[in-house]
């Protein structure tokens, strides 16, 4: 497969030229305005951040992509789909909220906000995916897929079940309907070794599934309202919480490339992944964690899987930050060290399967070609 292009700057400045501007150029540069947005309706896919959380992308990036679609006679808006758990972005009107509280607004962003899957997370599209082992069938939130041009802007960060979180996280998983953030993550649950279990609760703070109790001073899980999302392995600090199906953040990581493909097939799609703030774990966190790497730089390609190769590339060659998880981990005496920034972050992960499988099914090249602006 031909090397894809993955465009590339830092996050230094000069005078009168601010990032917002230097992330323009870098667009420019990577050929956005070569795609047909003249009149049409373009879908940029963006994480407003949870309520709490500062490590999300601030407007001010959403808005420089805005500009270049509105230069080239484009009509943004940015959006996102519901969420599965029951956080400040479970619905349309709680998002849009959290999203305003976050700074998200016409103003700061030059258009509009509109939230993909509808109220109730229930407005979607069921969408084939074509060559899908383990979809053969997605299902989008319609505001998404109504859109005749697809960008993604991301925060790559961290992801306590994914290793990080790039742009197919974004699109896979963030486009996906309610429906479909749960036909993504129905693979395995997790389970309690209640030898380990110190009855500190923080598992069933985390849980978006209400699906933790204590009845006998320790944790226990119920199956029926578990959905496997894995934020509570993520949330303990005593190891009593672990995934028994080995496979299952592989298995996760595959269905969000399938999920992904569904997304982008069949129409203009670019998209852009800023390495700042790498928290080690989801920006739908209420809080985040100091960040584990420094901030590395900006990103774009028509391609999301060398994208993200690219990115993961930059983050594995990184320092750690020292006062981190990541370095808090590195310093265990106990530590098995993978020398690899996401496992010894979050050791339960998994993310080369998912690049790998996206290549598989020809959504992109893990080979790429890095061009410094």
């Amino acid at each position: 497969m031909k090397k894809s292009k993955v465009y590339y700057t830092d996050f230094r400045t000069t005078d009168g030229v601010g990032l917002p501007e230097k992330l323009k150029r870098l667009c420019r540069k990577a050929g956005i305005m070569s795609m047909d947005m003249d009149n049409k309706f373009v879908a940029i896919k963006i994480h407003f951040g949870e309520l709490g959380n500062v490590a999300y992308l601030r407007p001010n990036y959403a808005k420089a992509v805005a500009d270049l679609v509105k230069e080239a006679g484009g009509m943004p808006f940015l959006t996102d789909c519901n969420t599965l758990y029951p956080g400040s972005r479970k619905n349309a009107l709680d998002h849009i909220s959290c999203a305003q509280e976050n700074g998200f607004n016409e103003t700061t962003t030059g258009c509009h906000i509109i939230i993909g899957d509808g109220l109730r997370g229930t407005d979607d599209i069921v969408v084939p995916v074509e060559g899908g082992e383990y979809c053969k069938e997605a299902y989008i939130g319609r505001a998404v897929m109504d859109a005749d041009v697809f960008i993604s802007l991301n925060h790559f960060k961290g992801h306590e079940s994914t290793g990080f979180g790039g742009a197919l996280k974004n699109i896979g998983m963030g486009c996906g309907s309610r429906a479909g953030k749960m036909h993504q993550h129905n693979h395995g649950m997790p389970v309690v070794n209640a030898d380990y279990c110190k009855n500190c609760k923080r598992c069933a703070k985390e849980c978006g599934s209400d699906a933790i109790s204590y009845e006998t001073g320790k944790a226990v899980i119920n199956s029926d309202l578990c959905k496997g999302c894995g934020r509570c392995i993520g949330a303990c600090a005593f190891d009593a919480i672990s995934n028994p199906h080995d496979n299952t953040n592989e298995v996760l990581g595959c269905k969000i490339a399938e999920y992904s493909k569904a997304v982008v097939d069949g129409r203009p799609n670019f998209h852009v992944s800023l390495i700042m703030d790498v928290s080690p774990n989801c920006d739908c966190h209420s809080e985040n964690d100091a960040p584990i790497l420094p901030n590395i730089g900006m990103f774009a390609s028509f391609d999301p899987v060398a994208l993200d190769q690219a990115c993961a590339d930059a983050c594995l060659k990184a320092q750690p930050v020292d006062n981190s998880q990541l370095g808090d981990n590195l310093r265990k005496g106990t530590w098995i060290h993978y020398h690899d920034n996401f496992l010894d972050s979050n050791p339960n992960v998994r993310y080369k399967e998912m690049l790998e499988h996206a290549e598989k099914i020809g959504l992109g090249s893990r080979e790429y070609e890095l061009i410094k602006m």
